[in-house]
């Protein structure tokens, strides 16, 4: 797999992730939709997938901000999008955006 900068973060984002190795390529969605809100009846705005354990956490967008307190609490440094038509990740740690070939992509139906 080799990354490559995502377009959109060209702008903003000098940095490139170090992190690739934390990347698990057998990672699954936990669920359908962010799963600490489904547990508490919360909402959320987008979703986002940790691609070391597959955790499906809401953005930073939404009122609980589950997938960065995901990050906090387990150090897991990348995650996807888990929206339709969308193939970005994030890595936290290094505040870098970028794609990544070769690696499946995954959203919520």
């Amino acid at each position: 797999m080799t990354a490559r900068t995502h377009r959109a973060y060209d702008r903003f984002m000098g940095e490139t992730c170090t992190h690739l190795a934390e990347i698990k390529g057998d990672a699954r969605p936990s669920a359908d939709g962010c799963e600490d809100c489904l547990r508490i009846g919360g909402t959320w705005v987008h979703l986002r997938m940790c691609r070391t354990c597959g955790h499906v956490g809401c953005c930073d967008s939404s009122p609980a901000k589950h997938a960065t307190a995901h990050f906090h609490g387990t150090g897991h440094p990348i995650v996807s999008s888990f929206e339709p038509g969308e193939n970005w990740l994030w890595c936290y740690q290094d505040e870098a955006g970028f794609r990544l070939d070769g690696l499946e992509d995954f959203s919520h139906t």
